[in-house]
């Protein structure tokens, strides 16, 4: 799991909140990992907005937990894709003050998923240039025991950081999609109709059957889904970036290790033979209290 690129993460973990019970952080980091915003979580269960915006604190131990734990794996097929999203306002309306600051306007999710336990080994918070390409791929390649077949789609930043990270010792490909004029009425939120796709070898010898962004994509929708900040056109966007950072920890934890797949009928974890056995969400909470202990 890759970090966010800014060091400020770590620093939400410092922060005492008040002593909820085991079963009343059950309740609402359920609400949390099934797309409820902190505010409605708060109206569902009477607890403080402050509360339950400290609690987001599990993301850092989730992503310390997975960073530990998905290591040594055996995916064959990886693909990879970016999903946009902001902090703060919207690029457009960030103050002359604060642009070009990390934390304030457009975003970025660098995410890896493996096609075939479905698996999340790794993934990224940040901006979309090449130093974050080259970071997250990197940490992407030092969690395999094997080759692996790689599909992303043309986002020019990943030739160079696939390159550097797995010194050609992999099947590479690009899949580059055609599009044609955008449709009437929809030019601002719908994207052109896509006409089909060029498969477009880089290195290696990648089975061209299996070059795809489909699974990632699907994932995409996922992230919507379940993270309420992820919501478009809407007011829901994370307002702090430790806190997005954890929410986006939170439900990789959930989705790999908790969320039972419906066409897999397993947890990608399960699948990846990373656990042998069907996560709860006090299970999750418990790494917090034992993180929490060990501090004391």
């Amino acid at each position: 799991m890759q970090k966010c690129v800014d060091s400020m993460i770590g620093q939400a973990c410092n922060v005492s909140m008040n002593k909820l019970s085991i079963q009343q952080r059950c309740v609402l980091v359920s609400a949390l990992v099934e797309g409820c915003s902190i505010r409605s979580t708060v109206r569902m269960t009477g607890v403080s907005k402050n509360t339950v915006t400290k609690l987001l604190v599990v993301g850092q131990v989730c992503l310390d937990f997975q960073d530990r734990t998905l290591r040594n794996l055996t995916c064959k097929r990886l693909q990879l894709d970016e999903i946009w999203s902001f902090w703060y306002s919207k690029a457009k309306n960030v103050p002359e003050a604060m642009q070009g600051k990390f934390g304030y306007g457009d975003v970025w999710t660098w995410v890896a998923l493996d096609a075939d336990t479905k698996l999340v080994p790794s993934w990224l918070v940040g901006g979309r240039a090449a130093g974050c390409a080259a970071e997250f791929v990197s940490d992407l390649a030092g969690r395999f025991v094997n080759r692996v077949q790689l599909t992303t789609d043309a986002h020019k930043a990943y030739l160079n950081a696939v390159d550097s990270a797995f010194s050609g010792q992999v099947d590479y490909a690009m899949l580059v999609k055609l599009y044609g004029n955008d449709p009437e009425g929809e030019k601002r939120y719908s994207p052109a109709k896509c006409l089909g796709c060029d498969k477009t070898v880089i290195s290696g010898s990648p089975d061209r059957e299996h070059v795809s962004t489909s699974y990632v994509e699907r994932q995409n929708l996922t992230m919507r889904m379940k993270m309420r900040r992820f919501t478009r056109l809407t007011n829901a966007f994370s307002k702090k970036v430790e806190n997005h950072a954890h929410a986006i920890a939170l439900h990789f934890m959930h989705y790999n290790f908790a969320r039972m797949h419906q066409a897999l009928r397993s947890t990608p974890a399960m699948k990846a033979g990373v656990t042998d056995h069907l996560w709860s969400i006090e299970e999750i909470v418990l790494l917090l209290e034992a993180k929490e202990k060990s501090s004391n």
